[in-house]
């Protein structure tokens, strides 16, 4: 069963935090992670907001445990995710 997270931030993240920690998440070799099938970053009155489509609930998880503490590291509170199932996906 895929599921869609999507991370409203409580706190502050520009731009450039979030390119931060992608970058050390590739430079780590940890992203992208296995079982994420999209990952779309988009900007809300000047601050990140992500929403991605995993495989499974488990690899969402699992990807979780390395991504918290970069996160916390940082100084982002990714706020409380919104998890959902996903009925379907239409790609051109």
């Amino acid at each position: 069963m895929s599921v869609l997270i999507r991370f409203t931030p409580t706190s502050p993240t520009p731009t450039k935090l979030y390119d931060e920690s992608i970058r050390r998440l590739e430079e780590t070799g940890e992203f992208p992670p296995d079982g994420m099938e999209l990952h779309c970053a988009f900007v809300v009155d000047g601050n990140v907001r992500v929403s991605e489509i995993w495989d499974s609930p488990e690899q969402l998880d699992a990807f979780g445990e390395r991504l918290m503490p970069l996160l916390e590291e940082m100084g982002i509170d990714p706020g409380q995710p919104e998890v959902l199932e996903v009925h379907n996906i239409i790609k051109r």
